[in-house]
């Protein structure tokens, strides 16, 4: 796997934590917190080298790579150091848990809360959309090609504003979250993500250039 950036290792100050630095470790997608680890020099460079997430186990007095033993890698997507080098986000896509204790994340039972839903739906669709069209609606979208998925994400726009126009609280969530539901499967059926709407709004967002 090829991280999307590098970092010089050279900078890392792992004097200041006696040989280690903090590892906060992040879904890329769902940007989840996932756990805490600490590496030092030698954890680092194989996590790079490797693309799979290498940390130092200070119970254990030495490297371990996650998954090992579990079979739950941590897929490394990219490597950030801290403004003072003495720490580092490791984004990744992970295979199965990182927590030990058999859960999405070390800190609580939540599962990518906030916007995060949004990049686990998407996961989900894509597994879904993989399966037989008899036991998936998803499936059954996906066969049918983009542009009834496009019908789909019509109708439920129609029904998202009546329900804004007329319903209860209770129904516009609903149907809002039908429209939003249909849109990722066009978006995948068109080969895209969400973060694709992101980066546009993100633009949108941009001061505008003064042309005067």
């Amino acid at each position: 796997m090829t991280l999307i950036n590098t970092i010089d290792i050279s900078q890392i100050d792992f004097a200041k934590g006696d040989g280690l630095i903090p590892a906060v470790v992040q879904d890329a997608d769902t940007l989840q917190v996932l756990t805490l680890a600490y590496m030092d020099e030698a954890a680092l460079r194989e996590t790079l080298d490797s693309g799979q997430a290498t940390f130092f186990s200070r119970s254990r007095g030495g490297r371990w790579r996650k998954g090992e033993t579990s079979g739950d890698f941590l897929n490394v997507v990219s490597v950030t150091p801290d403004c003072d080098g003495d720490a580092v986000v490791v984004k990744v896509r992970p295979v199965g848990n990182a927590c030990h204790l058999n859960r999405v994340s070390c800190f609580g039972d939540e599962d990518a809360p906030g916007v995060g839903r949004i990049a686990r739906l998407e996961r989900t669709i894509h597994v879904r959309a993989q399966a037989d069209p008899n036991d998936s609606w998803t499936a059954r979208l996906m066969a049918q090609g983009p542009k009834r998925a496009a019908q789909k994400v019509g109708e439920e726009g129609v029904e998202t504003a009546l329900a804004g126009a007329a319903g209860d609280e209770a129904e516009l969530a609903s149907e809002s979250a039908d429209l939003i539901y249909h849109l990722l499967v066009l978006l995948h059926a068109r080969n895209m993500v969400f973060q694709d709407v992101l980066d546009v709004l993100a633009r949108r967002a941009q001061p505008a250039k003064d042309d005067s």
